[in-house]
């Protein structure tokens, strides 16, 4: 029988051997939710996530509802753009993001401040997430789907 070692796997099967005689299958699926940080674990047969999920593990997470938070690294109202969406990157700013929350211009009005503005602030921000050129990312539906701490 093997033990992994260290913080949960990014992989969580990697590392798990499993003799299903033994009920080992029972001690591994113990330590995996032992390892893993309680932002990055799906509640089984739910579709929404309940919790903060930080913003860096938002991509394991595709396909739920949940509530992404994390710094605003980079904003930008894409005005000439089709939509005129805005852009919240956390994770890093674009291109190197892990993420993005974007706004439509119809909904622009909603928010105060601009959601330009807040750069450099945490946010949270709660909708399906989905991908978007390759990166997780939530649309966000109007204000009260976007919170500042």
């Amino acid at each position: 029988m093997h033990w992994p070692s260290g913080p949960g796997p990014a992989n969580p099967t990697k590392g798990c051997v499993v003799n299903i005689r033994s009920g080992v299958a029972a001690l591994c699926v113990v330590w995996l939710a032992a390892t893993s940080s309680p932002s990055a674990m799906a509640q089984a047969g739910s579709n929404r996530i309940r919790g903060e999920i930080p913003a860096t593990e938002a991509g394991q997470f595709i396909g739920k509802e949940g509530t992404v938070c994390g710094v605003v690294d980079g904003a930008r109202f894409a005005e000439n753009t089709e939509g005129q969406p805005t852009f919240l990157f956390m994770g890093g700013n674009f291109p190197g993001h892990k993420f993005s929350a974007r706004i439509w211009g119809r909904d622009r009005d909603a928010f105060d401040p601009k959601p330009e503005a807040l750069g450099g602030k945490t946010v949270c921000v709660t909708g399906e997430i989905r991908t978007a050129n390759g990166r997780p990312e939530i649309v966000v539906r109007g204000a009260r789907n976007l919170k500042v701490k």
